[in-house]
């Protein structure tokens, strides 16, 4: 060893000055690197509040934190052993041990196996935030790790480690010492290759604080520590951990004494260094064993000067990720853990990262600890309380769409990611915003996989390690001062922030004006990210950005008005300048520099008279959103020029009454506004202009007082210079500016004076001799009598009870009355307006108007003048507002009544009675008026069933209603209907009696009775039988055609006494239909026989001429017969069923028997249609043979004439041949359906079961673990399998028929069928479906044995097999087929002589073949070759 050092300096100054003087000739030594003592913004840390320290929460606390031994003995908690992906990572021959990077990622993806988790893509960033990240290739440095590899066979480059200096490690063991000035000249070269030959590559390198110091680790485990000042070796270092591991990181702690270096073994070792007496020593131990969990990355917390006293830096604390999990421990005063946390589920191929930085949250600053292995950044606060004891609180979780394998940060507040494809991501923390996304694929960044498979060794390492490995680059990137270094296999890049000004900048040269404003606009706010460069207080920082956002501008406006299109529409001139001038104007105002855009930016644009015209345009909303006041006059000139050019003129008011004209000739604009109507702006600048309120009142009356005395209608435009004017004058008379704003409070009291006098002047100015008294107060109340009163009520309102006050009030009503009632060109309505103002106001506590009672007189005697009829709803509703306002003790409340009377006013009576409770009388007034007498019904329902009203007056309102119960029910009989049912449902009988008009009672009784009248009445109304039956009385008086429908939603009625009404009515359809209904079946069949065979005579004996109707007559009897017929067919024996359709065959042919002389006009062929049809209806409830006997045995067809109903018996004869291929084709197709579905059955029972597992799924034991045991093992179809005690032990059998069942213990439990004691007729129903079972014994049976014989036995199906069939039949949509061939077979047996016979089964069977809804659908049979 002591012959070492000399060694050492050969090498050093062999490379020291032969391959620097070769490298300084070769190359000229340029570097882009122009500064690289940027701003540390650690040294600017803002005490903010975090942004999320609200969604925090803290880690709960231990009382004794587990101890380090304790945490290497957990097991880790995986749901899934570790499979190795890809098992040629680890064929140590096909690799070359030399090649210790990979080559780039973007280029060969190498391991990245996470492409598929990339769901979501973040938009481009570089429009909101610019470039935010400036990289830079160190080109004096990248040639010379070229150069040194080619001349002096340094190798490539493996680590990068980087303080005041940049220390580069190669795989041939050689370490490149770099200034970092401008030369980026080469300062050192340690070590050799002779040495690298016996230690390998350099797998890591560490520098201490004060650069004075470098660890190298090596790929065969030794370490050596150098001095960078004088390039001596001061220790090599080859125990500090176990041989035949690579060294993967070594990392000096803030104590120059202490290191830590993690090897291939995934053990951490601490390395303490010594100097005694001379004797430099290293003394080692094992912090963390790799055999309980293999550590992959380290990071000791590094403070910065300025927080060197720091109360956690005690702690030299120190953060450990193995692959499940991270360690936080501190190394003094001595060794504790203080927290540990699991990683949960991830890809075992993603890379563990640590990061340590100081952040300022809640006003203090602190440690924070970013880890992450996969796609989730976690972020851990680390306090120090009060006693001593470190606190760990969780921060908001950083979610990406990438899977990591750097991380980096640059600042407090920004952190720099590395994706698996090598694309770097710079990331906002607080605000989790993605700022910039950078490709650096061209770096080509060196990756240590060879170090962690440990391949220099002979790869004795693990799967899991080796995998990781394949996207680590820990040693490839190293940060420092705010850049970041990345080390590519032949060059060397730096990354940093760059400053707002050069952020601006960047996007100014590639022409992205408006991006660079927005930008540079956000660096002014502060809501920028990243931001570097700007110093300060909040003031300075804004000015400085101001004035270069004000070169920006000017710069923009010379561009806007370069880049204009010189020829072409003037369209796309207008375009190109609406999308650039606004941008200007908005930024000049924002930064509140009117100066600056009316003088120079307007100057300047002004030069192009369409830039000019758009910057006007781009004015006018900051103007009418009050943004922009204070315009220079001449600005304001070119501006209503402008839009007047343009003609415009909307506009032009709308920015009229937002501006300061004092500046502008006042006459002119009043002359443009005048001759524009534009007379809002007219208003504002008289106002605002010359104080000046009268004028524009004048100027409208001017306008609209002419037609209005002349008794004309008014044109569209002067209703709305009228409605302007009420406005106005409202406005005035409140104290409000007009259109917007106040008047100021000085002048209130002097517009409030001028506005009245200006109403109360006995004669306008220039007045003609012929112009009544008042015209100003005339003139408003023929406008719009109500507004004008409206508007005096508000100004009222708003009055202070002084004596100049109140004389104006007096003075007001005064001359409305002098000017209304004096005069009979005013409307009643108007007239009730007024004096309904009269009265709210007489109403007030605080009154003090007079008014003449007799006035109200004389206005009731006016609005109820019995002479004129017109105007009769208006003048009552007049009237009704003038009491509700507070008029009525104006009046003698008698006298009104009588004169309402007389009037008919029945509203103002209602309002009267009510007044007095007399709510009967209200009655009469609803029945009286023609408009409101529907509303009745509501108004008695209320008064009956709101709460409020005494039981008197409830009976009174009822009285009265009962004698009124004709006029009621003729109005709405449904109505009336619901009244009774709901609130008198008892008197039913007495409103019965009441009503004398039996067609009153017939609509009153339908609408109770029937519900297909949809009254919502009691549910539980008791309706007596006898009133039923009165109702169905009148039913068959006044509507017949319906009795039979409205009979069959009656319930209350007796059957007797209806038959008798309906006798007495002779509705024979009815009667049959109630003797049907009574189960009189032959007698109802016999009233329906009777009145066809009275049409049938009807048809004999009448002409050609109603031969049609008749014949349709005839057809509807026969038709509801054979209905009658086959209805209760089903339920009667043979000889009944005989006795009906028998006597219907005979009726329809006996007018067939009748000769051509008798009667000539018969329709033979009709009938004969009929009476096949008849047969045909018959045929399936008769047999064959005893219609054909039947016919046959009739005395007319007896002698002989079979030509006469040869017709008869060929169509029967014919239908018996279909039924008949019908029925065998049937079930030919039957029984081969059957029989396909028992071979499907039979093959599904009889085949073997297969089941899941080989062990028993409640004793999870093998089903053979007892040899000695002949223990049988079941078998579900579900495939679990059991032993049968153990089935028995959970009881899941049940006796079915006698028969022990078993079920499957799993399937019912965790399908909740849960009670297995159900009955065999619920497991039939198919409430409880059991697996199919089979049962075998654990081992082969001998051939005598007597279970081996029963197995072998018949098979028969059990219930559950039943059940399986019965699915199977049901797969049939329709009927059973089973049922099908079950009710052919009984058909054929019990009735073998009549296809279709009835079953003698009485009542309870039901044919499926008579079902309506049963089909078949057949092909033809095959053709038969002859």
């Amino acid at each position: 060893m002591e012959n070492e050092p000399d060694h050492e300096n050969v090498e050093q100054s062999l490379c020291g000055k032969a391959a620097e003087e070769e490298l300084n000739k070769a190359f000229n030594l340029e570097t882009s690197l122009s500064k690289f003592s940027y701003i540390d913004l650690d040294k600017e840390l803002e005490f903010k509040n975090d942004l999320i320290d609200d969604k925090e929460f803290d880690i709960p606390q231990v009382d004794t934190p587990p101890t380090l031994e304790s945490i290497l003995n957990e097991t880790d908690d995986e749901d899934e052993s570790f499979v190795l992906e890809d098992p040629t990572l680890l064929n140590i021959d096909t690799i070359d041990s030399h090649s210790y990077d990979t080559s780039s990622v973007a280029s060969s993806d190498s391991g990245d196996r996470t492409n598929l988790k990339r769901k979501k893509k973040l938009p481009d960033c570089f429009s909101l935030h610019g470039s935010v990240m400036r990289h830079s290739l160190l080109k004096g440095i990248s040639a010379q790790i070229v150069s040194a590899a080619d001349k002096v066979d340094a190798g490539l480059p493996t680590a990068i480690a980087v303080s005041s200096l940049i220390a580069v490690g190669t795989s041939h063991g050689l370490a490149l010492i770099f200034g970092k000035d401008q030369n980026q000249a080469l300062r050192l070269c340690l070590g050799s290759t002779s040495v690298g030959g016996q230690y390998g590559a350099i797998s890591a390198l560490s520098i201490n604080n004060d650069c004075s110091r470098l660890l190298c680790g090596f790929a065969k485990g030794q370490i050596t520590m150098w001095d960078l000042a004088s390039g001596k070796l001061l220790r090599s270092i080859t125990d500090a951990h176990p041989p035949g591991t690579a060294i993967l990181h070594i990392k000096f702690t803030d104590d120059p004494t202490l290191a830590i270096c993690n090897d291939s073994g995934g053990s951490v070792f601490e390395l303490t260094f010594k100097r005694v007496m001379g004797v430099r020593t290293c003394e080692s131990r094992c912090l963390f064993s790799g055999s309980k969990g293999e550590v992959c990355c380290i990071e000791p917390l590094h403070s910065k000067p300025e927080l060197k006293d720091h109360p956690i830096t005690q702690f030299s604390l120190l953060a450990m990720a193995s692959l499940t999990k991270i360690l936080v421990i501190g190394l003094k005063p001595s060794l504790k853990v203080w927290m540990t946390f699991p990683y949960g589920r991830m890809d075992p191929s993603s890379v563990p990262l640590l990061a340590w930085h100081f952040v300022a949250v809640h006003n203090y600053v602190n440690p924070m600890l970013a880890f992450c292995r996969g796609d989730v950044v976690h972020f851990l606060l680390v306090k120090r309380d009060e006693s001593g004891a470190i606190h760990v609180t969780k921060q908001k979780h950083l979610h990406l769409y990438y899977d990591l394998i750097n991380f980096t940060w640059i600042n407090s507040r920004t952190v720099v990611l590395l994706d698996s494809v090598e694309k770097l991501h710079v990331i906002d923390r607080q605000t989790q915003e993605e700022l910039e996304t950078v490709e650096i694929s061209e770096v080509q960044l060196v990756y240590n996989s060879s170090h962690f498979k440990s391949l220099a060794t002979g790869g004795n390492v693990s799967q899991a390690l080796a995998l990781v490995g394949e996207k680590a680059c820990y040693q490839s990137i190293s940060s420092y001062g705010g850049q970041i270094f990345y080390l590519g296999t032949k060059s060397v890049y730096v990354m940093m922030l760059r400053s707002w000004r050069e952020r601006v900048d960047h996007l100014l040269k590639q022409d992205c004006l408006t991006e660079a404003l927005a930008l540079a606009w956000s660096f002014h706010e502060g809501k920028a990210k990243a931001v570097v460069g700007l110093s300060g207080d909040a003031s300075k920082r804004k000015a400085v950005v101001a004035d270069r956002m004000v070169e920006i501008l000017f710069h923009y406006a010379d561009r806007a008005l370069k880049k204009c299109p010189d020829q072409g529409k003037i369209q796309v001139m207008e375009q190109h300048f609406q999308d650039m001038v606004p941008v200007i104007v908005d930024y000049c105002l924002l930064l509140q520099r009117k100066d600056l855009l009316f003088s120079q930016m307007y100057d300047k644009l002004s030069e192009n008279s369409v830039a000019k015209g758009v910057f006007l345009e781009c004015l006018e909303p900051y103007i009418l959103s009050d943004k922009l006041v204070g315009i220079t006059p001449q600005v304001m000139k070119d501006l209503i020029i402008h839009f007047q050019d343009k003609k415009l003129m909307e506009n032009v008011e709308a920015l009229i009454v937002h501006m300061d004209i004092t500046s502008l000739d006042i006459q002119q604009i009043v002359l443009m506004c005048w001759e524009n109507r534009l007379y809002d702006a007219m208003i504002y600048v008289y106002n605002r202009g010359m104080n000046e309120f009268i004028s524009p009142m004048e100027k409208l009356f001017r306008v609209i007082a002419p037609p209005l005395s002349a008794g004309k209608t008014l044109t569209d435009e002067q209703v709305v210079m009228g409605n302007k004017l009420l406005v106005y004058i409202s406005c005035c008379l409140a104290g409000r500016a007009y259109p917007l704003g106040d008047i100021p409070e000085d002048l209130v009291p002097l517009v409030k004076n001028q506005v009245f006098e200006f109403l109360t002047r006995l004669h306008s100015a220039e007045a003609s001799p012929e112009e009544e008294i008042y015209p100003h107060v005339r003139t408003l109340l023929h406008f719009d009598t109500r507004e004008f009163l409206n508007v005096l009520a508000l100004t009222f309102e708003d009055f202070k009870n002084d004596k100049q006050a109140v004389e104006y009030q007096q003075r007001i009503v005064d001359i409305l009355l002098k000017v209304m009632v004096e005069n009979s060109d005013f409307t009643p309505s108007q007239v009730g307006c007024l004096f309904t103002f009269l009265a709210r106001q007489l109403a007030k506590p605080d009154n003090t108007l007079f008014v003449n009672r007799t006035l109200f007189d004389q206005v009731l005697e006016f609005l109820c003048s019995p002479d004129d009829d017109s105007r009769h709803s208006e003048r009552q509703q007049v009237l009704l507002e003038l009491l509700q306002a507070g008029g009525i003790v104006q009046f003698e409340e008698s006298r009104l009544i009588r004169m309402a009377e007389k009037a008919e006013f029945y509203q103002i009576c209602e309002f009267m009675y009510e007044r007095e409770h007399q709510y009967d009388k209200i009655i009469d007034c609803y029945l009286r008026d023609p408009l409101r007498e529907e509303e009745v019904f509501n108004y008695i329902h209320n008064i009956l069933s709101i709460p409020g009203h005494s039981a008197e007056e409830k009976q009174s309102v009822w009285q009265k209603a009962m004698n009124h119960i004709e006029e009621l029910v003729s109005l709405k009989p449904c109505k009336a209907a619901e009244l009774v049912a709901t609130h008198f449902s008892g008197q039913i009988e007495t409103v019965i009696k009441k009503l004398q008009n039996p067609i009153l009672l017939f609509k009153f009784l339908r609408s109770l009775l029937d519900p297909r009248e949809g009254i919502h009445a009691n549910q539980e109304l008791q309706i007596s039988p006898c009133i039923t039956e009165q109702f169905i009385e009148l039913l068959c008086q006044f509507n017949p055609n319906h009795v039979i429908e409205t009979l069959q939603v009656l319930e209350c009625y007796r059957l007797e006494e209806t038959i008798q009404i309906t006798q007495k009515y002779q509705l024979h359809e009815v009667t049959a239909h109630l003797l049907e209904k009574k189960g009189d079946i032959h007698g109802a069949f016999l009233i329906m026989l009777e009145r066809l065979q009275s049409k049938l005579q009807e048809i004999t004996h009448q002409g050609e001429s109603n031969e049609a109707l008749s014949l349709k007559d005839v057809e509807d009897t026969m038709v509801e017969t054979i209905a009658l017929c086959q209805r209760n067919s089903h339920h009667l024996n043979q000889q009944q069923r005989e006795a009906l359709w028998f006597p219907l065959l005979e009726a329809m042919m006996a007018p067939q028997k009748l000769s051509v002389s008798t009667a000539p006009h018969l329709p033979s062929e009709a009938l004969k249609s009929l009476t096949m049809q008849v047969l045909n209806s018959m045929a399936a409830f008769i047999a064959l043979p005893s219609i054909l006997q039947r016919i046959l045995q009739d005395p007319v067809y007896g002698k002989g004439k079979l030509g006469e109903i040869q017709g008869l018996i060929l169509g029967m004869l014919d239908t018996f041949n279909y039924e008949q291929t019908l029925l065998e084709t049937t079930t030919n197709l039957l029984n081969q359906d059957l029989h396909w579905s028992l071979c499907n059955l039979r093959a599904s029972v009889t085949r073997g079961l297969n089941p899941k597992q080989d062990y028993c799924s409640i004793c999870l034991q093998q089903y053979k673990r007892r040899q000695e045991m002949t223990e049988e093992i079941i078998v579900f179809s579900c495939g679990h399998l059991y032993h049968s005690f153990c089935l028995q032990s959970k009881e899941c059998t049940i006796e079915i028929e006698g028969q022990t069942r078993w079920t499957c213990y799993k399937c019912s439990s965790s399908n909740k069928v849960g009670k297995l004691t159900e009955n065999s007729s619920e497991i039939k129903k198919g409430r409880i479906t059991p697996s199919q079972v089979k049962t075998s014994p654990s081992y082969h049976q001998s051939k005598g044995d007597p279970a081996a014989k029963k197995a072998t036995s018949e098979p028969v199906l059990d219930p559950q097999q039943i059940q399986a069939f019965d699915q199977l039949c049901r797969l049939y949509r329709g009927s059973s087929r089973l049922a099908l061939l079950t009710e052919l077979s009984q058909s054929r047996s019990s009735e073998s002589y009549r296809p279709f016979g009835g079953s003698q089964s009485g009542s309870a069977f039901n044919s499926i073949f008579q079902n309506e809804n049963f089909q078949l659908q057949l092909i033809p049979p095959p053709a038969t070759e002859d």
